[in-house]
């Protein structure tokens, strides 16, 4: 790692307080084409692990039941001197169990408030959960350049 990339990496609890603090994760998979296919999605954090829910029918679950490879970001910062952020390289897991209680969950993270799952129900039927187990990582905080941290 060069001294440059050492210095703007994050710790691990950094990693993790910043990852509970951001609302967005784009996701890139491998379209059948080769290009990568790009997606915002909601997410939590289980056990250091990103969880995500989406319909099964999207273009990004038939992409990862094909590749289960993908790249995860998670970024904030208006100028270069503020950009933060986390990359995971992770193999997704199609979850098809379980789907309702992970909506409640992130329902509630974004949100703020409890939910009835009975009113999840029908939209639970239609989709699946995806857990992103990584592989590698890469951080950065550029206000780090600055000690503004």
């Amino acid at each position: 790692m060069s001294h440059r990339r050492a210095q703007i990496a994050m710790a691990p609890e950094e990693v993790a307080g910043f990852l509970d603090g951001e609302r967005v994760v784009t996701c890139a998979t491998l379209g059948r084409d080769g290009w990568p296919h790009l997606m915002p999605l909601w997410y939590v954090v289980r056990d250091g692990e990103l969880w995500a829910s989406t319909y099964a029918k999207s273009q990004k679950v038939r992409n990862l039941e094909r590749d289960r490879r993908c790249t995860l970001q998670v970024e904030e910062g208006d100028t270069y001197d503020q950009l933060r952020g986390v990359m995971i390289k992770a193999e997704a897991v199609i979850h098809r169990e379980q789907v309702l209680e992970l909506g409640v969950e992130i329902f509630e993270r974004y949100t703020g408030r409890p939910v009835d799952p009975e009113g999840l129900r029908g939209q639970a039927a239609k989709r699946v959960g995806l857990q992103f187990v990584p592989r590698e990582m890469a951080s950065w905080d550029h206000r780090k350049l600055a000690g503004t941290h």
